[in-house]
């Protein structure tokens, strides 16, 4: 087949397509990132329809060299693209067809556009994925080895970004840690929906060829086929579920690294960023700006930007196929390919950071983060709490008046206050001993906080070993395929 190529659909109509019409509909600059997983789709369908005497062996057998060449050329980045064709799929049809004459003009048997696209897309985005939870876990890793290193390193707390509770610096890492736990969780919940293939479903209906599905199925190394060829078509649910466990990663990301930011500041000073994480001013030679945490930040609005656009895309349509649904690959190639990079920069931001513990501890000494622990010794003392919380409230501002941290008022001063203040008041008042009391599950004492070091250890196994577990089954499937 030479010449100059027509559109799939062209027999049914008299006049071409205008340039306009192609540059409006194309796909092409977007779905070139599908070609491997076109090829192995097709390689899957081909051998299901030899298999089934639907094709013949030889013809089977000629599609499979022919996909096997046109791969090659995939993988070593020589794959010619012809621009005047619409998407990837029809370039790599007309390939195979100008290789191998009209055996390539067969594969196409039993099989719509429409679950070959969606096909590729669940093959992209299972590897897509594994691919971001392999990133999680990068980031996770990089924040647990900090954790560990900063167990006892104090740092006051906040809670409306006023001076709280002093904690650590491994507590406070261990947040984001499990954070980024429930953001794993969430992909890897979604992949059980994800590995469902389409393949076999048509254009909408089934075909009325005896084709195999559960082979085809297996061939991919998805875990069955979808039970109803109308939805098997048109469900997006898993770029959507992608969309928004991306989008909750990428919020997640931007409040990390808005603490960087702020605490990186010298308003602040409690943390320095590594120069290869860090760049400078054009005029200012003093500065050193955490630019890469800024744009983390920035990136996070386009993540909820893009499941905005697809579940405002997806909510007005009926079943079955719709043109509209080939704007869901701009929403996910986009936030796919913004979210791994900025997951592995953080990484880097994260192990590379470096805590000025002295200015941390100093900063603990003021803002009376050591209110609730004075309430807690004279509720202990019998004291209900809420009468305490009033007590040390007024001793507050007592304490303010007279310029004084509480732990610097003289006993008779405490006692004007509650007689049942005692001299044991001031073995609980310091910053260090409010942090080491604090010893429940899940608190900030360094005594517990390797608990969750711990639980965070099994986090990354389950993860790790789950990315492993799937990566394997994938390529075995393909290697047996190729």
């Amino acid at each position: 087949m030479s010449g100059e190529k027509k559109t799939l659909w062209s027999g049914r109509f008299s006049e071409g397509m205008a340039e306009s019409t192609l540059a409006f509909t194309s796909s092409l600059s977007l779905d070139r990132c599908l070609a491997r997983y076109d090829v192995l789709g097709s390689m899957a369908h081909s051998r299901m329809l030899a298999r089934q005497g639907i094709i013949s062996p030889e013809d089977g057998e000629a599609i499979q060299d022919g996909l096997r060449k046109i791969m090659a050329k995939i993988e070593d980045g020589t794959l010619p693209i012809q621009e005047r064709l619409e998407d990837i799929h029809t370039n790599i049809e007309y390939m195979l067809t100008d290789m191998i004459g009209d055996a390539g003009a067969r594969l196409h048997t039993a099989r719509s556009r429409n679950d070959q696209v969606v096909t590729d897309l669940r093959l992209f985005m299972r590897d897509a994925t594994l691919d971001t939870l392999d990133a999680i876990g990068l980031l996770q890793k990089a924040i647990m080895d900090q954790a560990s290193d900063n167990l006892e390193t104090i740092l006051p707390g906040f809670t409306h970004i006023q001076h709280a509770q002093p904690v650590t610096v491994g507590h406070w890492l261990m947040a984001h840690f499990f954070r980024l736990q429930r953001d794993a969780e969430r992909l890897m919940d979604a992949y059980r929906r994800l590995n469902i293939s389409p393949l076999g479903s048509a254009a909408l209906a089934g075909t009325t060829y005896k084709i195999d599905r559960l082979y085809t199925s297996s061939l991919l190394g998805f875990d069955a086929p979808c039970p109803n060829s109308i939805d098997g078509v048109s469900d997006r649910d898993f770029v959507a579920e992608y969309l928004f466990a991306a989008a909750l990663t990428a919020v997640h990301l931007s409040s990390l690294c808005e603490e960087l930011v702020y605490w990186s500041s010298s308003d602040f000073g409690f943390l320095e960023m590594a120069d290869a994480c860090s760049t400078g001013s054009s005029i200012m030679p003093q500065k050193k700006n955490p630019d890469v945490a800024e744009l983390v930040r920035g990136r996070a609005g386009a993540a909820v930007g893009d499941l905005v656009n697809i579940l405002t895309t997806l909510k007005g349509l009926p079943t079955a196929y719709n043109r509209d649904l080939q704007e869901d690959k701009p929403a996910v190639f986009a936030t796919y390919d913004r979210l791994v990079p900025c997951l592995r920069m953080t990484a880097a931001m994260v192990a590379t950071v470096r805590f000025n513990k002295d200015r941390m501890l100093a900063a603990c000494k003021d803002g009376f983060l050591n209110a609730t622990d004075l309430a807690d010794y004279l509720a202990m003392k019998g004291l209900p709490f809420r009468r305490a919380h009033e007590v040390v409230g007024a001793v507050v501002r007592y304490a303010i008046d007279n310029r004084k941290r509480l732990e610097e008022l003289t006993l008779s001063e405490l006692r004007r206050f509650s007689d049942i203040i005692d001299e044991d008041v001031f073995s609980i008042l310091p910053v260090e001993r409010c942090v080491a009391r604090r010893t429940s599950i899940g608190g900030t004492s360094p005594e517990v906080t390797p608990m969750q070091l711990s639980q965070g250890m099994s986090v990354l196994r389950r993860q790790s070993d789950f990315i492993d577990r799937e990566r394997s089954r994938i390529e075995k499937a393909f290697r047996s395929l190729m």
